[in-house]
């Protein structure tokens, strides 16, 4: 009798934990995960704490690895390989294995979608210049922290007063940046009622944050001595910082636009 084949397209929090239920449901069935980053498994919420020294060592951000879901799950997972099209009339994948280049296909009998999220960079002028960052990855924390280190960064503008990007704003203060959030909304920490977003306001200005509320964010521009320059909407003084730091955006779920061979 052939095994019931199961094809799950993410890991870390979503896709890894399907997995590890999916083997509990049924210990015969062959399950592979296919991960188009570098690590099957971490700890998202400890990236803020990379980037600030509290986690000091990048491997302690890693929950599981290839070789546990292997030998405690039964689980193939296969890294750095993007699953690019579906082909629902024959039940298959296709594969991509970025190292390589090499496309191939793979047959499912269940498949699971669980390709996470993107973070949201603002449609405004400058926004893919150097010295702006996200931090939704651990190759994202590492590229923030070295950039800190190599520029020496003294002042950072945090876009976004969510629960990542005051995260973010504390580990920039603790690394003896200057700290400037600009947020869109009339309040820090949107899900909170206007009451209790008050005290964690009040906390941020006690620590040295400026805080601008109303504020959305119209455009990056490089300076000629390497500085950016980061101008909100409605009209204030423009921010002048040695880095840009937008982890405080929404994450956008990727809704797969794969091709359907059918």
């Amino acid at each position: 009798m052939t095994k019931l084949r199961i094809l799950i397209v993410g890991g870390v929090a979503g896709g890894a934990s399907c997995a590890a239920r999916a083997r509990r449901l049924n210990e015969e069935a062959e399950i592979i995960i296919f991960e188009r980053g570098p690590y099957v498994s971490f700890a998202n919420c400890g990236l803020p704490y990379y980037m600030g020294g509290v986690i000091a060592e990048e491997r302690k951000l890693l929950v599981s690895s290839v070789e546990v879901f292997k030998s405690r799950f039964n689980v193939e997972v296969r890294t750095e390989h993007e699953v690019i099209a579906i082909d629902r009339s024959r039940s298959e994948i296709q594969v991509k294995r970025l190292g390589t280049g090499e496309v191939y296909r793979e047959r499912y009998d269940a498949l699971v979608l669980a390709p996470g999220a993107v973070p949201i960079r603002p449609p405004v002028s400058g926004a893919d210049l150097p010295g702006i960052f996200v931090i939704r990855s651990i190759p994202d924390s590492r590229e923030i922290k070295q950039w800190i280190e190599r520029h020496r960064a003294k002042s950072a503008v945090v876009v976004g007063a969510g629960f990542i990007g005051l995260e973010a704003a504390e580990n920039l203060c603790r690394l003896g940046i200057k700290v400037t959030i600009l947020e869109m909304l009339d309040q820090v920490m949107p899900p909170l009622d206007p009451e209790m977003a008050a005290f964690v306001q009040r906390h941020l200005s006690e620590n040295g944050v400026e805080v601008h509320l109303n504020s959305k964010v119209d455009g990056f521009e490089r300076t000629s001595d390497g500085a950016l320059l980061v101008g909100p909407r409605p009209a204030k003084p423009t921010t002048r910082t040695s880095s840009s730091f937008v982890p405080g955006y929404a994450q956008r779920a990727i809704l797969p636009k794969l091709p359907d061979w059918r």
